[in-house]
């Protein structure tokens, strides 16, 4: 009798879960092709901690910004030293070179002066908060701790804090590409999308005005503005005032790109079948027409954000921007104009350092978001 074969469980393989592509919504497609891109992800990491940075300027500083000390003109880059596993510096003393008469240090580190985290020190304003409260600073309970100054990227020609001027100067010289852009969008925006979407005499008379815009040569329109505006004017009024000039300047190629793209959706199927259907304009043109396009409206606003930071650090260079006591990274270069005092003292070109940082970063996330928006390609 022939004997029976047994049978063995097979166990089938378990199916691998698939993520259906066209299952996932355009903004996660969007957020994972982002995420690729390393650099632009480390240029948006940068971009945050500059921006908090800036924000709370007062805890990150140890000194106020516009703090003028005497004895300590064009102070370098004060070294920290080590004892016993705690930072400290030395004691300063000024003197006055009698051969190139400029300003010398001598150190005594016979008696280290030790570094403190978390110490009270001035008061500040933060989200309108008044604190004492800094992240590091001197041990004032040492000797010559009153005459000692701790200063991470030097001193300008009146001793004052080069660090904290330069993230006081972030406040304006960041903030100003942001709201500049941010009105420049709103306004390319709204006028490239109607010149795309109604065409004929709209779209004539919309595109005649760009031209006449960028036809304008930049700098002479600065400038004329510049000396129309009044040099005893508040610190407000320049700062609006500069951006409302940036922002007029530069939707300009936005809605000419808005344009471009609204103008192939209007002769998409689904917006003749939704004006088939009885839409109205301002349905379609929010239905259909913005939510394709905001993609591309993103990429270039964070594109223009870098030419209007430039904008205003030109501006304030040469005198037609932020004028002192404000304070901004155009302002804070123009102590470093004349080649012999920038050889003299390098520190003074820190500024222009963050400007190509800041720059830098928002190209590299630019070009992130850009790869981005077509998370089909």
């Amino acid at each position: 009798m022939a004997q029976a074969v047994p049978t063995v469980n097979v166990k089938k393989p378990a199916k691998k879960k698939t993520t259906d592509v066209g299952q996932i919504s355009q903004w996660r497609l969007m957020v994972r092709r982002f995420r690729q891109s390393k650099l632009s992800v480390i240029g948006g990491i940068v971009l945050i901690i500059m921006y908090i940075m800036a924000a709370f300027a007062g805890f990150f500083s140890p000194y106020p910004y516009d703090l003028i000390d005497s004895n300590n003109k064009w102070a370098a880059p004060t070294a920290i030293h080590w004892q016993n596993g705690r930072p400290g510096i030395c004691g300063v003393k000024q003197i006055v070179d009698a051969t190139t008469f400029t300003f010398k240090y001598e150190t005594d580190c016979t008696n280290l002066i030790p570094v403190k985290f978390f110490v009270h020190s001035y008061p500040y304003t933060i989200l309108g908060a008044t604190s004492t409260l800094h992240l590091y600073g001197l041990d004032t309970t040492k000797e010559g701790a009153d005459t000692a100054k701790l200063y991470i990227w030097g001193a300008d020609l009146q001793g004052r804090d080069l660090w904290s001027r330069v993230w006081q100067g972030a406040r304006v010289s960041m903030t100003v590409g942001l709201i500049g852009v941010g009105i420049a969008t709103i306004l390319g925006s709204i006028l490239g999308t109607a010149s795309g979407y109604f065409g004929g005499m709209v779209d004539n008379n919309m595109q005649r005005l760009i031209e006449l815009i960028s036809s304008i040569p930049t700098l002479p329109l600065w400038a004329t503005m510049a000396a129309a505006l009044p040099h005893d004017v508040s610190v407000v009024t320049r700062f609006f005032f500069i951006t409302l000039v940036l922002s007029l300047i530069t939707w300009t190629g936005l809605a000419r790109q808005v344009r471009g793209k609204v103008m192939s959706y209007r002769a998409a199927d689904y917006t003749s079948a939704a004006r088939a259907a009885g839409g109205s304009h301002t349905r379609i043109i929010m239905t259909h027409m913005m939510p394709n396009a905001i993609s591309h409206i993103i990429v270039v606003a964070a594109l223009a954000i870098p030419g209007t930071i430039l904008g205003e650090t030109a501006l304030s260079f040469l005198g037609l921007g932020m004028l002192p006591p404000a304070v901004s990274w155009g302002v804070l270069l123009r102590d470093a104009q004349q080649v012999s005092t920038v050889t003299t003292y390098p520190w003074l070109m820190i500024p222009g350092v963050a400007v190509v940082v800041c720059v830098l970063c928002y190209l590299l996330l630019g070009d992130g978001l850009r790869d981005a928006a077509d998370p089909y390609g």
